[in-house]
């Protein structure tokens, strides 16, 4: 829906293996800092929105994650909503955390997300992935997965059942566009120099094209830096309605111009997918064109999502992604810099944070306090994050857009 809600701060920990921290340690070391940049105390947050997917099944806690998190930091008695949606957990409390405040309830609010998604037992962290698609209809997931190749070993055991339903994507892709593994390669290179000027990226190497190609086989055609990894970390966000922020004098605020919510459907033969149709709301709601766009961050759970992303969120048209990619427009320095902050396969996918580490980046950029990665000028930003799987796309997705 179109928003009228200003982000006041935020806060983010660095993304990677934190298995000697629990998901509280983590949860209040991002909103303590989010708290701290929008000079706001925890006494006048009036509800949150706690994300969180995994946390049943890797560490148990489940049904009040966000009430044991808060009632830590002394927060308690307000209305605490705890939200559940795939890799789109956080954006959509985020979501609806700014739809609150929108629609006059609120006047501040704290959305946050965490997770801990590393565990001694890869096979539990790869379990969780198991969850999110239909899991009453498994003939139809397999059916799509191994269509076009002999059976795979089973999922879930040595990798996330999702590298391979990427992989399928990516070959469809490469089918219709005559993108290779090759152009995979460059888009997992440009967003490793992105997030090796990012704190708090999982991983901070360079890699080139050729070291991005040479690595292990995950799921043909993706090589291991072309996927996303499992990772912990939190990240979050105190919303404020546009009186308080008068009121208050807010330093830097973030005007949240749209977001929504979407879910899975069944788009007609040629018609628009859940993203290309999602980016056009979201775009027509905050009343934009995709020329406005100054830096993007979207949901690259493996590199080839990318480069299909660039044209169902209208940055090209359909099958121009690698173009766009080759032009140098998506990398820093270029037209609409793309995952500044590293992207999922860099900065880290710890699911029920991704969300609002978007927001993050998003919010830094258009504050102009991303440092060596700052995208010049920028005014005007696109959050695209998805999650699950059902038929042949996302379960659910959430679009955001954001400007000065």
């Amino acid at each position: 829906m179109k928003q009228n809600a200003i982000i006041a701060g935020v806060g983010m920990t660095r993304f990677g293996k934190h298995l000697d921290r629990s998901l509280s340690s983590l949860a209040h070391e991002a909103i303590s800092e989010a708290l701290k940049d929008a000079n706001v105390e925890a006494r006048e947050i009036e509800a949150a929105w706690a994300g969180n997917a995994a946390a049943p099944i890797v560490t148990g806690q489940a049904c009040i994650a966000g009430q044991a998190i808060l009632r830590g930091m002394g927060i308690g008695r307000i209305p605490v909503v705890n939200v559940e949606n795939a890799c789109a957990t956080a954006s959509t409390a985020f979501q609806q955390a700014c739809t609150m405040v929108t629609l006059g309830i609120y006047d501040v609010v704290l959305a946050f997300g965490v997770e801990k998604l590393f565990h001694e037992d890869k096979a539990k962290s790869f379990a969780v992935f198991l969850g999110a698609v239909d899991v009453e209809k498994p003939e139809e997931l397999y059916a799509y997965v191994d269509g076009d190749r002999p059976a795979s070993d089973e999922p879930g055991r040595q990798r996330s059942l999702f590298m391979d339903i990427y992989a399928r994507m990516a070959r469809d892709y490469s089918a219709r566009s005559g993108a290779t593994a090759r152009h995979f390669a460059e888009v997992s290179a440009k967003n490793s120099l992105h997030g090796s000027l990012n704190p708090r990226a999982q991983f901070r190497d360079v890699l080139d094209t050729d070291a991005v190609l040479a690595a292990p086989l995950i799921s043909a055609p993706l090589t291991l830096p072309m996927c996303s990894p499992l990772g912990d970390g939190a990240a979050a966000a105190v919303i404020v309605s546009t009186k308080f922020a008068r009121e208050r004098g807010i330093a830097d605020p973030v005007h949240v111009r749209s977001s929504l919510i979407a879910s899975a459907f069944e788009p007609a033969p040629g018609a628009p997918g859940i993203t290309e149709w999602a980016a056009r709301e979201a775009y027509t709601m905050a009343g934009i064109a995709t020329e406005d766009i100054d830096c993007v961050e979207l949901h690259d759970a493996t590199s080839p999502a990318e480069l299909m992303y660039y044209e169902y969120l209208g940055l090209c048209p359909r099958n121009e992604g690698v173009a766009l990619l080759e032009s140098g427009a998506t990398a820093l320095g270029g037209r609409v810099p793309v995952n500044t902050s590293g992207g999922l396969v860099r900065k880290g996918h710890p699911i029920g944070a991704t969300g609002l580490a978007q927001i993050h980046e998003l919010t830094e950029q258009l504050r102009g306090r991303a440092g060596a990665r700052q995208v010049e000028g920028a005014r005007l930003a696109v959050a695209e994050n998805g999650g699950g799987f059902l038929g042949r796309d996302a379960a659910a997705l959430v679009m955001t857009v954001l400007s000065r």
